[in-house]
C-alpha cells in the first residue's frame, strides 16, 4: 500500500543531514556543473528561491508576479507583505 504525503515527508526527512553533507561534497567539485547545481540547492533550501518576475499580458490585465521570499521572522514578513496603512497604530 501506498505511504500517504505526509508519511513520506518524514521519511525523506530523515535524510537531511545525510542530503545537505553530499551536497556540500558537490558544491566543493571542481565539476562546474555539479557545483552549481549543489550550491543552488544548498542556497534555495536555506534561503528560499530568488525572486523572479513573471510578466503576463493578455486582454484582460498586465500583472507582475513575483515569487514568495522567505522571512526570518513573522516581522520580516510583515514588514514584506502588510501594507504601511494597516500596521500604523
Amino acid at each position: 500500500m501506498a505511504k500517504a504525503p505526509i508519511e513520506i515527508r518524514s521519511l525523506a526527512r530523515k535524510h537531511t543531514d545525510e542530503a545537505l553533507n553530499r551536497l556540500a561534497y558537490w558544491m566543493r567539485s571542481d565539476n562546474a556543473k555539479a557545483s552549481v547545481a549543489a550550491t543552488v540547492a544548498i542556497l534555495d533550501r536555506g534561503w528560499g528561491k530568488a525572486v523572479q518576475a513573471v510578466e503576463v499580458s493578455g486582454e484582460i490585465a498586465s500583472k507582475v508576479i513575483r515569487s514568495p521570499s522567505v522571512s526570518e521572522t513573522a516581522k520580516d514578513w510583515a514588514a514584506d507583505h502588510v501594507p504601511d496603512h494597516m500596521t500604523e497604530h
